[in-house]
């Protein structure tokens, strides 16, 4: 790699980084109206479409598993999400949303896609599809599993 591409790909770095915290800081924002924070709204939508366990849902944010675990507690005293046996490894249960859960996510999904579309409205389709696919290789060499279902509109 040549210095202007180092530099390049240090200044996207750089930029997620930033954007990191500042989606951090929106998803906080959102889902205080429906009484959730931005990593619990996070593990929700990672368990929406099946059980899975706090390692595995570590694992696919890039996150380690004690912080993943801690908002599983959380998510659990309130009700949202439920454990069931791991058939596959008795010591890692399984991580299930509640009904109440789901509605906790649909409830959000609309001041969501408001958002979104006032983040996005003056961004050029194109534009994004190209940062999309560099931030999906860059997770793929860093070793960070893709989130394998679709996301919900």
């Amino acid at each position: 790699m040549d210095r202007v591409a180092r530099r390049l790909l240090l200044d996207v770095v750089d930029a997620v980084f930033a954007v990191n915290g500042g989606l951090l800081r929106a998803g906080d924002e959102l889902g205080h109206a429906v009484g959730i924070s931005a990593a619990q709204w996070q593990v929700l939508g990672l368990v929406e479409h099946g059980p899975d366990t706090a390692a595995s849902v570590a694992r696919r944010r890039g996150l380690r598993r004690q912080s993943v675990q801690e908002t599983v507690d959380r998510l659990l005293a309130r009700g949202l999400v439920e454990r069931h046996p791991n058939p596959a490894d008795r010591r890692a249960p399984l991580i299930a949303i509640t009904d109440t859960g789901t509605k906790r996510l649909q409830e959000i999904s609309l001041a969501r896609n408001h958002w979104l579309d006032l983040l996005g409205q003056d961004l050029d389709p194109a534009d994004l599809a190209v940062a999309a696919r560099a931030l999906q290789l860059l997770r793929e060499r860093l070793g960070v599993p893709a989130r394998d279902t679709e996301h919900n509109d």
